[in-house]
């Protein structure tokens, strides 16, 4: 749900349901990275509450486009860290110190 004016489409709060810090931080996180972004952050209204405030502040772009932006971004982010772990995991079962832990003797 978007929080905000409809003339000005640069400055909004987004409010995410069933969701905590886990999410919102790296959501924070990659709207600082931004160069568009004057501004963000969020909030937990009140800790019984699985609902995130996150506001976002731009230098012209539309608020909803950089959040858009923003999402793709972690969702690469998250997908290249995945690749690389199954990766690295896959190498270590091909390594020979991982063959010699797994040898009957």
């Amino acid at each position: 749900m978007e929080h905000g004016s409809l003339t000005d489409l640069k400055n909004a709060t987004f409010s995410l349901m069933d969701e905590d810090h886990t999410l919102a931080n790296s959501v924070r996180f990659m709207l600082n990275k931004d160069p568009r972004v004057e501004f963000c952050g969020y909030s937990i209204p009140h800790p019984s509450e699985n609902k995130v405030n996150i506001r976002v502040q731009t230098t012209g772009d539309a608020a909803k486009d950089v959040l858009k932006d923003s999402l793709q971004d972690l969702i690469l982010m998250c997908q290249h860290v995945r690749f690389t772990f199954d990766h690295s995991v896959s190498d270590f079962k091909l390594s020979p110190s991982y063959q010699e832990m797994n040898t009957d003797t």
